[in-house]
């Protein structure tokens, strides 16, 4: 596999509630239609289509980790840090090794149950979180959305594993996609096995915008004519979503989780803040 060099893992973040982020890989073959991280092609110069390639990013951690302390690094923001190269490479699995001790939140985000494999690790790492990204339950809806990534169930009992070895992590409701994410059982099914219920709606633009709408059309044509009044018209989304985070509190609120939410829409607001 080809590496690519960069001068260093570990970089600022202009995420809500995290300082820094590390991507391990450049690129990702999870392959997820609703990807927004295609423009990382433009600063490694790649020509090949975005959920094709994956490199691993050749950089040393810094020597030093006590300027992070109490700092939360997202591992990742821009790639899955447990995609299928890193079964071989045990990139990822030797970055958290580095963490073992510190004073570091170490956030990781993943669609993956291979993060199972590090426990051992992670266990050594008192802020240690892992979230699970679970958007959609369906295995048809999977394959069509996020063609290489293991199935809800697969994901599930990964939550319960890292609560069983208390491990903090959080269920990732992300994205949404309207009348298609069934988030009330997911929250259902979940509540009891973790720390926190995060949720975030499906946010469309640029290529794979037209993408996501040109599957909708083909394979949920009932849906098409709602997710183009949806993408197109703001006072109608702002509705729609406003509607959706009720369902979402009031479903928290009926079986006692409320205390465990967060809702991260309207990205523009928040990125003003």
């Amino acid at each position: 596999m080809k590496n690519i060099k960069a001068k260093e893992l570990i970089v600022k973040s202009k995420l809500p509630g995290t300082d820094y982020v590390l991507n391990p890989y450049v690129g990702c073959t999870n392959s997820c239609t609703y990807c927004y991280a295609t423009f990382m092609r433009r600063f490694y110069k790649i020509e090949q289509e975005w959920g094709t390639f994956v490199f691993k990013k050749d950089a040393p951690m810094p020597s030093n980790l006590d300027k992070y302390s109490g700092k939360r690094i997202l591992l990742s923001s821009v790639t899955d840090p447990y995609q299928n190269i890193e079964k071989k490479e045990e990139h990822t699995r030797d970055i958290i090794k580095s963490f073992i001790s510190s004073s570091v939140k170490l956030e990781i985000l993943t669609k993956s149950d291979l993060v199972l494999r590090d426990i051992d690790y992670l266990r050594q790492i008192p802020q240690a979180r892992v979230g699970l990204s679970m958007g959609l339950k369906n295995d048809s809806d999977i394959k069509l959305f996020e063609k290489n990534c293991i199935s809800y169930n697969r994901r599930l009992e990964a939550l319960k594993s890292l609560s069983t070895n208390n491990i903090e992590n959080y269920v990732f409701i992300s994205p949404i996609f309207p009348f298609l994410t069934d988030y009330k059982q997911i929250i259902k099914d979940t509540y009891n096995h973790v720390d926190f219920i995060y949720v975030e709606n499906l946010n469309l633009r640029g290529l794979y915008k037209t993408e996501v709408l040109e599957k909708i059309e083909k394979y949920y044509p009932d849906y098409y004519k709602e997710y183009l009044k949806i993408y197109s018209d703001k006072s109608y989304a702002f509705i729609f979503w406003e509607n959706i985070k009720t369902d979402i509190i009031n479903t928290c609120e009926q079986i006692g989780c409320v205390d465990k939410l967060s809702i991260f829409f309207y990205h523009d607001i928040i990125k003003k803040k």
